[in-house]
């Protein structure tokens, strides 16, 4: 479980996860985090690396659910996030049917 400041993800919620209120979307703030992640824009991206820090980021990433990024988001965090070097990034998470 990720602890971060719900109130100060309101704003981003609302913006990346429109389908819910931002209340419902912060009470899975790893979803949140995520979708800025994948899509934000430079400012937002920024807004929300300052507000929960590297760390949280790398935990985000590194429990990623399949969908959740798209390729270019994915290597863009890994190489910035310091989790992979040049053409090591991980492959994409995928779901898997059992």
């Amino acid at each position: 479980m990720i602890r971060v400041n719900q109130e100060a993800l309101k704003p981003l919620a609302s913006k990346y996860v429109w389908w819910k209120t931002p209340e419902d979307a912060v009470s899975m703030p790893e979803r949140v985090i995520a979708q800025v992640m994948n899509i934000g824009d430079y400012m937002d991206v920024q807004t929300l690396a300052t507000q929960v820090g590297d760390d949280v980021l790398r935990e985000v990433l590194t429990h990623a659910e399949a969908g959740q990024f798209n390729e270019r988001s994915w290597a863009y965090w890994h190489y910035r996030l310091g989790l992979s070097g040049v053409d090591r990034v991980p492959d994409l998470p995928v779901r898997r049917f059992e």
